[in-house]
C-alpha cells in the first residue's frame, strides 16, 4: 500500500525541521511525500532541502490557505492512502505509519484514524491536552464527536468520490470534509489506539477570540449543512474537549 502524506507550509522554519525528521524516521518505505508551500519568504525551503531525503512532490506557489494548499496535495497525490501531516506537527513515533497500514489490511475500510497530542510550542515533550479518539460509531457524530483530522488517514478513491476541503469554510474545512465523509456518506473507519500525532497548541482556530468566534459560526454552518441538529451537536462538540486537559 502506498502512503501519501500531505505538508503544507508557509514561513513554517520555526517548526519544519521536527515535522520533517519524524516523517524521516518512519519504518514504513512506501511513503510519498508532498509538500505544497505557499511561496514562503523565509527558509523553509532551505530547510526541506538539507533535511529531507524522502520528499516525493514540492509544490511552490501562492495559494488561498492552507485547505487550498491540501486540495493540491489531494490532486497530486498517486497513493493508496492519503494523510496531512501539518508544519508544526510531528508523527509520534516510527512505526505509526506501518501501524496505519496495518490497520487497513484488518478489513475493508475507508479510513483509519487514532489519537492526537497536542503539546507545547517549545517543548513536544510536554503534552498539555490528549484527544483520545475512542471506537468508531457514526451516531456519535450527532454529539458532536469527530476524530483528529491530523491522525484521519483516508483512501484516495473516496477523496476523487466525495470530494475535497470545502474553500468557503476558513478554520472549519476539516471537520465539514470529515462530516461528509463519515456522516453524509457513511465511510467506514476503523480506530487505531494510538497517539498517531503531536501538534503544537495555537493553531488557527484558537488564535484568538475573533477566531473562536468564527469557528463557532462555521461550525454551526457545517452541521447544518451536513444534516445535524447543531445546538446539541455544537453543544457536545465543545463540552467533548473539556477531559482531554485531564491528566
Amino acid at each position: 500500500m502506498k502512503v501519501t502524506i500531505i505538508t503544507a507550509t508557509f514561513n513554517s522554519s520555526k517548526t519544519i525541521q521536527d515535522t520533517i525528521l519524524s516523517l524521516e524516521s518512519q519504518t514504513y518505505n512506501n511513503i510519498e511525500y508532498i509538500i505544497v508551500d505557499g511561496n514562503s519568504k523565509d527558509n523553509t525551503l532551505e530547510i526541506i532541502n538539507e533535511y529531507s531525503t524522502r520528499v516525493s512532490t514540492v509544490i511552490c506557489e501562492p495559494d488561498k490557505g492552507i485547505y487550498d494548499a491540501l486540495n493540491k496535495g489531494i490532486s497530486a497525490a498517486t497513493g493508496d492512502v492519503i494523510g496531512f501531516l501539518h508544519s508544526d506537527d510531528i508523527l509520534a513515533y516510527p512505526d505509526a505509519i506501518t501501524d496505519i497500514v496495518s490497520k487497513f489490511s484488518e478489513g475493508n475500510f475507508d479510513a483509519v484514524y487514532a489519537d492526537l497530542e497536542y503539546v507545547s510550542q517549545d517543548n513536544t515533550n510536554h503534552v498539555v491536552r490528549k484527544w483520545k479518539s475512542g471506537d468508531y460509531n457514526v451516531s456519535k457524530l450527532k454529539y458532536g464527536w469527530m476524530p483528529p483530522h491530523p491522525s484521519f488517514y483516508m483512501k484516495r478513491s473516496r477523496y476523487i468520490e466525495w470530494g475535497v476541503f470545502n474553500l468557503n469554510y476558513k478554520i472549519s474545512a476539516d471537520y465539514d470534509s470529515l462530516l461528509r465523509y463519515l456522516w453524509v456518506h457513511k465511510a467506514k473507519a476503523v480506530y487505531l489506539p494510538r497517539v498517531l500525532t503531536k501538534m503544537r497548541v495555537g493553531g488557527i482556530s484558537n488564535r484568538s477570540l475573533k477566531n473562536i468566534i468564527q469557528k463557532s459560526r462555521e461550525d454551526v454552518n457545517v452541521i447544518k449543512m451536513n444534516g445535524l441538529f447543531w445546538p446539541i451537536a455544537l453543544l457536545f462538540k465543545n463540552l467533548s474537549k473539556l477531559p482531554q486537559f485531564i491528566k
